[in-house]
């Protein structure tokens, strides 16, 4: 009898922990949570601000690597950038601004293409992740971005219009209550990239506090990667 899915849950899939070294001689500790079924597609997941209690264990990201390679069929993969700790490990190096996270970026994208062998890959960045996305997820493999709260701390002008030539599809979700980038803020911080998406999100804040919220993000990202799949169950 299907069971109501709580924050606690975590529907089947095969999890596997792995450690990729970087350019620069870092080692990142991270998962993959790989689908029972045939792949609709994969997500590599890029956290939240460290020094902040950001991990690739923040709520949002261990419960779509619990639900989503179930309830849509999307491979999902996270890690902790250097220097940040986490229950799922620690990885090498220290915090660096938003400078030589570069390298990180560089390489589990690499990992995922070229190791994991992923298809139709999306990077989701949350917070201070979606300035790692914006800045350094520009390798060409990858089909674009769906950003969670974007601050727009770290990223520059010339990373916007980077991101308007290429063309590739940014899909931002910005909290009616968020505590950095509303929605009509982000509308005019964002203008210089043409095809941005941005969905403002009523009621939600930017840590996407509380089971509605978490399913609406959820819901966001298979409207993009799976769309077949929807609604998501809210039992399983």
């Amino acid at each position: 009898m299907p069971e109501l899915i709580r924050p606690s849950t975590v529907l089947p899939a095969v999890r596997t922990p792995f450690i990729v070294r970087t350019e620069d001689g870092i080692d990142l500790v991270g998962e993959i949570a790989r689908t029972l079924d045939k792949p609709t597609g994969s997500i590599l997941l890029l956290h939240p601000l460290p020094t902040a209690g950001g991990m690739m264990d923040s709520h949002v990201f261990k419960k779509a690597a619990n639900r989503l390679p179930a309830l849509a069929g999307i491979n999902v993969v996270r890690f902790n950038t250097r220097g940040t700790k986490s229950e799922s490990g620690t990885s090498t190096g220290h915090f660096d601004n938003a400078i030589s996270e570069r390298f990180d970026v560089e390489a589990m994208i690499n990992y995922c293409i070229d190791e994991l062998k992923l298809e139709n890959l999306w990077i989701v960045g949350w917070s201070f992740g979606t300035d790692l996305a914006l800045k350094f997820a520009k390798d060409k493999r990858h089909k674009g971005l769906i950003l969670l709260s974007p601050p727009l701390r770290f990223t520059n002008i010339e990373d916007l219009n980077w991101w308007s030539e290429d063309g590739r599809p940014v899909i931002a979700l910005v909290p009616e209550h968020d505590d950095y980038l509303k929605p009509e803020a982000a509308k005019k911080s964002f203008e210089a990239l043409n095809q941005i998406l941005i969905i403002p999100v009523t009621d939600a804040k930017h840590l996407w506090v509380g089971e509605p919220a978490v399913h609406r993000v959820f819901t966001e990202i298979t409207k993009v990667l799976a769309r077949e799949r929807l609604p998501l169950p809210q039992e399983f």
